[in-house]
């Protein structure tokens, strides 16, 4: 058997990131040089030392990059390159899908302890970091999902996020103005909300609906969302029992008096 050939450390580098270890890069890609190769073999070509050979050779054969012979010797061979990583992105996929449904879990059940009676509310700024938000409080939401906005918001940066909602989620919103197919899964309310500055409604407590909204989740989270006077977006965001009354009231408010208005 020939010595071992230099393996460029980046090639080593990107199949550690790949969930392989060094002896698991050294010992596929020795065995990508051959055509087969019994333990002993595989040895001489990779550089892994014996005693760990066995093992680093077992875990290949779960991940699906070794495939084994039932003859005697053993005889190991690895799985082409495209089928050999494929794997690993499939092994990669899956893991970080169970990582997420259980971080996802924990973070759910995390309750605010030792803040005492202090309310949590989270400044966001930029239209991508609320759109990441608002996706996630449509995710997940469980009950209800709630939108008071403009429609210029609806339909350049909200719609494509509440394909996220649950089917089974009701999904009111109130807004002033629709063009195109009303989408059936969800109850709309067209009220003229800009008629509200010519009522004696407190304006001063209106947000101003050119390009903004309020959106309310299982009436337990809470997002706002303004735009700024330099068109740079900001929102606030919480699950606080304050700021979800607030919300709460605000859009039961404003549909109101958008009703009587339009009367």
């Amino acid at each position: 058997m020939k010595a071992p050939r230099n393996v460029p450390d980046a090639l080593l580098e990107s199949l550690k990131s790949l969930g392989l270890t060094r002896y698991e890069a050294l010992v596929y890609i020795g065995l990508l040089r051959v055509a087969g190769a019994t333990a002993t073999e595989v040895h001489e070509i990779s550089g892994v030392p014996r005693a760990s050979v066995y093992p680093v050779l077992d875990r290949l054969v779960q991940k699906e990059l070794v495939s084994v012979s039932h003859t005697t010797p053993k005889r190991f061979d690895a799985v082409p390159p495209d089928q050999g990583v494929e794997n690993l992105m499939r092994r990669i996929e899956s893991d970080a899908q169970s990582a997420r449904t259980a971080l996802d879990a924990l973070y759910r059940e995390k309750r605010p302890e030792g803040r005492g009676d202090r309310e949590q509310i989270w400044t966001l700024y930029g239209e991508e970091n609320i759109r990441t938000r608002l996706a996630d409080m449509f995710r997940s939401a469980e009950r209800s999902v709630e939108v008071l906005a403009a429609w210029d918001l609806l339909r350049e940066s909200v719609l494509p996020l509440l394909e996220a909602v649950p089917d089974s989620i009701p999904v009111e919103i109130v807004t002033e103005h629709w063009e195109g197919e009303q989408p059936s899964r969800f109850r709309l309310h067209i009220l003229s909300l800009a008629a509200l500055h010519g009522t004696h409604f407190p304006t001063e407590n209106l947000l101003p609906y050119e390009r903004s909204g309020v959106f309310l989740v299982d009436d337990a989270r809470a997002l706002l969302w303004m735009e700024g006077a330099d068109g740079q977006p900001s929102a606030l965001y919480s699950e606080s029992a304050g700021l979800v009354l607030f919300v709460r009231r605000h859009i039961t408010s404003v549909t109101e008096w958008a009703k009587t208005a339009g009367q």
